[in-house]
């Protein structure tokens, strides 16, 4: 699995970010080493310890993001955290876990507080983004899921991979953040100019532009920046050997203005429409959505409720079978007592698993019907990505119509200019040469009439 993390503080936000609604599915599976049973307050506890050290960064936040494909189970989770505890150095150290569903994917975050009590110390994190890698690579070895290339070759990784900030800022633009950084990088590796690259570009809804801080940025439809090094993932001196200095480009402002005033009013309509026709559609499909999640969650607290109710009656079972009193003491002077306490642990232990095990199998049937339905919101998405790129291409043709008019009115105009010009001089010569081929003693409409000597 891809495992992420960073040193951090902020508690509250991550806090609420663990909690947050939008997923369709939260479990808090682990909060331990807190006095404090919830999230919220393990991570009051967490920063009220910190507060007795000079580390700001006091939280280490791990995910552990699976293969979207495969059904992971909860001891391959809990086998990859404790990998984790054990390279890093933070075995024993407070920690919450929380499981996250979305769009039919399961993934789970790990906080741990970095705040060694005894030392008042916090733990040392060298090298750690190093360690997670080799042990991604072991998890995907050791459950047989197929290895990213950028895991196999560190030259080979997913060169579409976004920073939160990015991925953010692609999300609020209303575009895929992959396919956008995929969409940047196909018109990169087929332009040969900066001519060519920028009319690549607005063929897909991104202009070229001159950024206030970097070189070259791209503008999208929507007003969002982007700097072109990071989408390409070039050096910014690379970019600026292929596309000149972007010292004649438009400014960021001029740019949104342009979009504004020529680009916005030929397609602004047909794209609201789309859009509006793609909200028609996927409407349904998110209800449908929403009101599975809310279907799942049911049955997980009914299931939840039900595995309470027999663990505690199995509990009070074994429990009735350890005599008290004075046949207890027999029992305990016979063995009879020890041997029954040690059935009891054994079918404990197996009560749990079986338990683990129903948990695991509701989980993995309702992972699979979710999707299931997300393979056909990605289909509808990806209809009306369509649509909406093939809307940009037109308004991208369109201007370069009217830019090529332009140009040729402009290069009529010229020609009429010298034309009229060479006219006019022409003219004028012709006037000249007749004057001098005039015999003398005749009247010159210049001169007048000639007077001759008495």
């Amino acid at each position: 699995m891809i495992i992420k993390a960073s040193s951090r503080g902020g508690s509250t936000q991550l806090g609420l970010h663990l909690l947050k609604t939008e997923n369709e599915q939260v479990e808090i599976h682990e909060v331990s080493g807190f006095v404090s049973e919830t999230v919220m307050g393990a991570m009051k506890e967490a920063q009220a310890m910190a507060m007795g050290t000079k580390c700001k960064k006091f939280l280490f936040s791990v995910s552990l993001n699976p293969p979207d494909t495969e059904n992971v189970r909860l001891d391959v989770f809990e086998g990859a955290i404790a990998k984790i505890e054990e390279r890093l150095g933070l075995e024993g150290q407070p920690r919450m876990v929380v499981f996250h569903e979305k769009e039919g994917r399961r993934h789970a975050h790990v906080v741990w507080s970095r705040i060694d009590a005894e030392t008042m110390t916090a733990k040392r994190m060298d090298y750690y983004k190093t360690k997670l890698q080799q042990i991604s690579r072991e998890l995907f070895l050791d459950n047989g899921w197929k290895m990213p290339r950028g895991l196999m070759a560190h030259g080979e990784r997913d060169p579409r991979n976004f920073t939160l900030a990015e991925w953010q800022q692609a999300k609020r633009a209303g575009l895929n953040p992959h396919d956008l950084k995929g969409m940047v990088q196909d018109c990169w590796a087929v332009s040969d100019s900066r001519e060519s690259f920028a009319r690549a570009l607005e063929e897909r809804g991104l202009y070229l532009a001159k950024g206030d801080r970097r070189g070259h940025v791209a503008v999208t439809y929507e007003g969002e920046v982007f700097a072109l090094s990071r989408l390409i993932d070039k050096k910014a001196k690379d970019v600026t050997a292929k596309l000149g200095k972007p010292d004649d480009l438009l400014s960021v402002e001029a740019t949104k203005a342009r979009i504004a005033n020529e680009i916005a009013p030929r397609v602004s309509s047909y794209i609201r429409e789309a859009k509006q026709n793609a909200h028609a559609v996927m409407k349904p499909l998110k209800a449908q959505a929403t009101a599975m999640a809310e279907q799942h969650r049911a049955e997980r607290d009914k299931q939840k409720e039900g595995q309470k109710q027999r663990w505690q009656a199995e509990t009070r079972e074994r429990a009735d079978r350890l005599r008290k009193g004075f046949m207890g003491l027999w029992d305990r002077l016979t063995g009879d007592y020890q041997k029954t306490q040690k059935s009891n642990e054994v079918e404990a232990f197996f009560a749990l698993q079986r338990d683990r095990e129903q948990r695991q199998a509701l989980i993995a049937a309702q992972m699979a019907e979710r999707q299931r339905l997300q393979q056909q919101i990605e289909q509808a998405r990806e209809r009306h990505a369509q649509q909406i790129l093939a809307l940009h291409r037109q308004a991208a043709n369109y201007r370069q119509m009217a830019e090529s008019q332009k140009a040729q009115q402009q290069t009529g105009s010229e020609r009429g200019n010298v034309r009229s010009e060479f006219s006019r001089q022409s003219s004028g010569r012709g006037e000249s040469e007749r004057g001098k081929d005039q015999p003398r003693g005749r009247s010159s409409p210049d001169r007048g009439p000639d007077l001759e000597r008495g």
